[in-house]
């Protein structure tokens, strides 16, 4: 049976049971493989920038027999979806970065019975910063370690609120809420980068955005001690 690594096992535990998702980024396709195998999803899409990848995607599900259930799309981003396509939208192994620029591409997922669910490998906070302030609220997060290394995913869908949060929200976002040793870890090493580029900002930068740098970090240590 195939088997998700720990960070992309993550994600597919937060996709709705009968709903039709769509991975972008699929790469070869483990994810939405498993979400039909396992029967979360009924049907799924799997998406990629690169011919090279959805290849490797068509041997994956010809291999499961499951090439009549995922459909295989050539598409950057969500450019070459349909809003009707599909429910649960999945992005994980990119940058929050990259997120942000293709989430705001696609104006159709501004719907409440859509979900996003995302991984991000670094950056989580630039795509946390653009769903809030685009209508979005995120429902939960959650945190692993896999490989050594420690990821944070989370679920999000459009609302048409803009919520007001503080500055420091979108590096924290919920993880607090889960209350795992991963999620204290995951925050305590942001918190040590965020220092680190504090030292900086006070050695050569302005004192604007080292006093920023300050209070996100001291709110943040807060949500920590409170875990």
């Amino acid at each position: 049976m195939l088997k998700l690594s720990e960070r992309i096992m993550m994600a597919a535990k937060m996709v709705r049971s009968g709903r039709i998702a769509a991975d972008i980024g699929t790469d070869h396709a483990y994810l939405p493989a498993w979400l039909v195998l396992n029967g979360v999803c009924p049907s799924a899409l799997a998406c990629d920038l690169r011919k090279g990848p959805l290849d490797n995607a068509k041997k994956t599900v010809e291999l499961y027999g499951i090439a009549d259930k995922i459909t295989l799309r050539l598409s950057d981003g969500f450019d070459k979806i349909e809003a009707s396509e599909a429910d649960d939208f999945i992005m994980c192994g990119m940058g929050g970065t990259l997120m942000a620029e293709l989430v705001a591409r696609a104006e159709w997922l501004k719907n409440p019975d859509k979900l996003l669910i995302l991984q991000p490998q670094s950056h989580a906070e630039d795509i946390r910063n653009y769903l809030i302030k685009n209508g979005f609220e995120i429902l939960k997060e959650d945190a692993c370690t896999d490989g050594g290394k420690l990821y944070c995913a989370f679920c999000a869908r459009w609302c048409g609120e803009n919520k007001e949060y503080s500055d420091a929200y979108i590096y924290y976002g919920r993880l607090p809420e889960c209350k795992k040793d991963e999620a204290k870890q995951y925050l305590s090493k942001m918190v040590c980068r965020l220092k680190t580029k504090l030292e900086a900002e006070k050695a050569h930068g302005s004192p604007e955005t080292a006093d920023y740098l300050y209070r996100i970090i001291c709110e943040t240590e807060e949500k920590i001690n409170e875990m």
